[in-house]
């Protein structure tokens, strides 16, 4: 397929547009029977967990895999002998009818990546450790040494690239924010700009033995960075002529809830920019319970693309003009939004959450419960938990009890006038109301907008207004952006809460929706607060998504964190029962983020966003670090997790659970 992005210049800056939804072209790539990119599916793909050594095990997980929606299947090979055993397990699985292409994962292992590049349909390398070492080195180079040690590691890599296009073998150079090289590391610090550097270099060396058979990765467990990554990682392959497609996946997800919030986060921030031909969910989970949250992300752009059609580099004719389009912020760095303060909304305040409860029993206190206030009729008080919800929205209806000082309370306009007591309660204008109305709170009113309603809105005259505001585009996250971006240009700071209405989605969808949908926004910096209208749905999972957003998008931290991988034939131990293990005991340490690795491969590197580590590094053996570095080497499993806890408490970072 012809690269046509040299003769583009990208309207969205990093995307096609940033108003419309249109998916970026990219070059085609064969793996096995199942093309990738250019007008192909969004392709879904995940991981097994066996050993692959293992042939009917990792079989059959294969199997499961593929009627659980998985279009590709990954298979680790940290050796020759893994690697050599992949045809075993490719003739067995064509012998029962399975055509699945598979992908060989390598780190460390040059020959092994050789051996399987013979076998398989395709190879995924990580640049960080192909060719290089990581101690966690400071070095200094020259530009003269710099480029020797290009040309070590261009005499390693060659070989596999020569391998591939005899072969007709793929390759995606998967970069890892945990696992970039020391060199990188030295040469471009631990940023998004290291990550792009350390995949553009290996994919230069491809292009110089006229090798195009790529797909390309830049996964992180923190989304914010995953996504600057991805960004930079498409400005920088435009700039040198290069679209080749994009495996989106945020790695060490999690498991539950939050593994699945914080990977529809990441994910789902850039499928609504229309960038990622493929995408792998890693939870710590059995691999086959991954793609169909995958898929339910990426069914919901074909279904907007047959809706609204898709435009490309090709046909940009009903795009926005490009100056129109062009950012008022980075989309390279995260920079909050800029806002005047109304109460403890905007400012430096952490973003607010606010609750529909207008639906509920207001006769009953118990049910605020579901929302972080839990009551006690003995004590006629309120204990608020880590995440007790900011403002609940009352509508016109009334409780019989007093709620908690700690929770806001807004109804509607015309109810709000009617009341005795407004000590605690707000209203909720409609701009038409709010215009007209001469009776307004003196402290904090809101003001609920439609994205589309910029034009002639005269924001200037508000004072001691927060603005809700909502969309009911198909395209909505990128309607309200575009909202955001005006304005900036403006230069008003009237702090924001964002509201998503979901109607009859259950509860696995308004989950991945609404990560999707204000996560994006947070991630670029906007938003003071959230508000997922979900009628119908329970409250407590309204509340938990809410706060799983903010947490995901590192805007409000409310609980412990855990980087947890998805496991594969590396992994040294359970990691479902130990994570769920080690959460049992930890959970309470709100703002601690805590690493779980199943082998050295995902440990000190990928886990370099945690504040403690717990990695798999033999049969039975445990090494815990504080950060990058290690505390204790070799403990006996039994022991492992109470000696991570003295960790923590030498520190002085824990607390006795309640």
């Amino acid at each position: 397929m012809e690269n046509i992005l040299a003769k583009h210049d990208l309207a969205g800056g990093y995307c096609n547009s940033l108003t419309t939804y249109s998916r970026y072209l990219t070059r085609e790539v064969n793996i096995g029977d199942i093309a990738l990119g250019g007008h192909n599916p969004i392709r879904i793909q995940s991981m097994t967990t066996t050993d692959t050594m293992d042939t009917l095990g990792t079989v059959e997980q294969t199997i499961r895999m593929v009627e659980s929606g998985c279009e590709y299947v990954r298979i680790t090979a940290p050796s020759i002998k893994e690697a050599e055993n992949l045809a075993n397990i490719k003739k067995e699985l064509r012998f029962r009818g399975y055509n699945v292409p598979l992908i060989a994962d390598i780190h460390f292992t040059p020959n092994a990546a050789e051996m399987a590049a013979r076998i398989v349909e395709k190879v995924r390398v990580n640049p960080g450790n192909y060719a290089d070492k990581k101690k966690f080195e400071n070095m200094e180079y020259t530009q003269d040494a710099y480029n020797a040690e290009l040309a070590r590691i261009y005499k390693k890599f060659i070989p596999l690239v020569k391998i591939c296009k005899e072969y007709g073998t793929a390759m995606r150079i998967g970069t890892n924010h945990g696992s970039l090289s020391d060199r990188i590391m030295s040469h471009y610090g631990d940023t998004p700009r290291g990550m792009v550097e350390s995949a553009m270099e290996f994919i230069r060396m491809c292009e110089d033995q006229n090798y195009y058979n790529l797909v390309i990765s830049m996964k992180a467990s923190n989304t914010q960075v995953m996504v600057q990554a991805y960004r930079l990682l498409v400005d920088t392959m435009a700039k040198e002529g290069m679209n080749y497609p994009l495996h989106l996946g945020v790695t060490e997800a999690g498991d539950g809830e939050d593994g699945r919030i914080k990977s529809a986060v990441g994910i789902g921030t850039l499928l609504e920019d229309g960038l990622g031909d493929t995408i792998r969910v890693s939870l710590t989970e059995d691999p086959e319970f991954e793609a169909p949250v995958a898929k339910a992300l990426a069914d919901r752009y074909s279904k907007r693309s047959s809706e609204h059609g898709v435009q490309s580099f090709e046909s940009p004719a009903n795009a926005p003009t490009p100056n129109a389009q062009r950012p008022t912020y980075s989309p390279y760095e995260y920079n909050r939004r800029i806002t005047t303060p109304v109460q403890h909304i905007g400012g430096h305040h952490h973003p607010v959450v606010m609750i529909d409860v207008s639906k509920e029993n207001l006769k009953d206190p118990y049910f605020l419960s579901a929302v972080g206030y839990n009551y006690s009729a003995g004590l006629d008080k309120y204990n608020l938990a880590d995440q007790a919800c900011d403002l609940a929205y009352l509508g016109d209806n009334l409780p019989s009890f007093s709620f908690p000082g700690n929770l806001k309370q807004v109804y509607n306009y015309q109810t709000w006038l009617k009341l005795q007591d407004k000590n605690n309660c707000h209203p909720l204008f409609s701009l038409e109301e709010f215009n007209t109305a001469n009776d307004k709170d003196q402290f904090l009113n809101f003001v609920e907008v439609d994205a589309a309603q910029l034009t002639g809105l005269e924001i200037n005259q508000f004072s001691n207004v927060v603005l809700i505001l909502k969309t009911s585009a198909v395209h909505g996250m990128a309607e309200q952006r575009a909202f955001f971006v005006a304005l900036q240009q403006q230069d008003i700071k009237v702090p924001i809460i964002i509201k998503r209405t979901y109607q009859n989605a259950d509860a696995d969808h308004l989950m991945l929706y609404a990560a999707t949908d204000i996560g994006a926004l947070f991630t670029d910096g906007f938003g003071d607060g959230v508000w997922i209208d979900a009628e119908g749905q329970n409250l407590s999972l309204i509340n938990a998504t809410s706060f799983g957003i903010l947490q995901a998008t590192r805007t409000r931290i409310s609980k412990t964190e855990y980087i947890s991988c998805p496991s594969c034939g590396r992994t040294l131990f359970d990691l479902q029962e130990t994570t769920q293990l080690i959460r049992s005991r930890t959970d309470h340490l709100k703002g601690i983020k805590i690493g779980i690795m199943g082998c050295i491969v995902n440990g000190p590197g990928e886990m370099a966003d945690a504040d403690y580590g717990y990695v798999g590094t033999g049969p039975d053996k445990i090494t815990l670090y504080r950060g990058k570095e290690v505390v204790k080497k070799n403990v006996t499993t039994a022991y492992a997790l109470d000696e991570l806890i003295d960790i923590i408490k030498d520190d002085g970072n824990w607390v006795e659970k309640v």
